[in-house]
């Protein structure tokens, strides 16, 4: 019985997560968390002053197919990655394909850029992007897969390079998508993702917020758990970055999401004690590993 209970309140999760993507999807003006807020904070509006925020280039931004950037992040793992050509880079959580398609074209004709999405709306617009990117690239060397970033569609080995953008915070199984990373990943291969993480526990009066859990706040986990799925998936060289100027412009673009949270936060608090985007890098042992695991503030 609790393990049904278990397995019935993950599907909840994930058709609740499934729910409000599919919805930016069809009509990002609207958002998942109410009127012209995207999934993970900025409003449309504000997608491409938050990337360049977090390091992306005007000239990456004015490369995308339009509608790529739907203001979804809350890191820049492409770069924290230093893709190389030849590689093959798996993104989870792919979304419009915005991660995927600034990693084509560091990977090159030799590479190859995979996005898996469970969303199918979001898979279609990223699929029907490849076009424009083809045209301007010439490149043939992106393709994005249907399926649970817990049970990814990829073969053992399979990839250099994992990516994620503001996605795992999402998973009611977090353990499992890093146990998945490690399966995937060659002998070497590396993990560079950008996600929400908390510092300490949030009021459980956030927690009730169903605009928290598809923004991607109340599903952050701590980051020491993080840190601690990482090395029982097998994964070495574990560094943590904590970066709290994300949630910080969240709050400075008054987004409705963090206003929320501010209204539920002890008197003199505010969202970055609490919730952090936390840059994560690790290795799967095979290549030179010192198997150490850290935390940089």
């Amino acid at each position: 019985m609790d393990t049904m209970n278990t397995l019935e309140k993950e599907q909840a999760i994930r058709d609740l997560v499934r729910g409000g993507y599919s919805k930016i999807a069809q009509d990002t003006s609207a958002g998942c968390c109410g009127p012209g807020v995207s999934c993970c904070g900025s409003a449309p509006q504000d997608a491409d002053k938050l990337a360049l925020e977090l390091g992306y280039t005007k000239e990456e931004l004015q490369a995308l197919p339009e509608g790529a950037n739907m203001g979804l992040s809350c890191g820049n793992p492409a770069a924290l990655a230093a893709l190389k050509p030849g590689e093959v880079v798996l993104d989870l959580g792919s979304g419009g394909g915005f991660d995927v398609f600034i990693a084509g074209r560091k990977v090159g004709a030799s590479g190859r850029a995979i996005g898996v999405d469970m969303t199918p709306e979001m898979l279609a617009k990223a699929r029907k992007n490849i076009a424009f990117y083809h045209e301007q690239t010439k490149l043939e060397n992106v393709e994005f897969r249907l399926g649970e970033i817990e049970h990814l569609p990829v073969a053992d080995n399979g990839v250099d390079a994992i990516i994620s953008n503001c996605v795992i915070n999402l998973s009611p199984d977090k353990a499992q998508v890093w146990r998945e990373m490690a399966r995937v990943l060659r002998p070497g291969g590396r993990v560079a993702v950008s996600d929400m993480a908390l510092l300490k526990p949030l009021p459980s009066e956030v927690l009730k917020l169903v605009e928290a859990l598809v923004g991607c706040v109340a599903g952050a986990a701590l980051a020491s758990d993080t840190e601690r799925w990482a090395r029982e998936a097998g994964l070495t060289d574990i560094v943590l970055k904590p970066k709290a100027e994300y949630v910080e412009a969240m709050t400075s673009f008054e987004d409705p999401l963090y206003k929320q949270i501010v209204s539920h936060l002890p008197a003199g608090a505010k969202p970055s004690d609490y919730v952090v985007s936390l840059e994560v890098q690790a290795r799967k042992p095979g290549a030179d590993s010192c198997g150490e695991s850290c935390c940089q503030s």
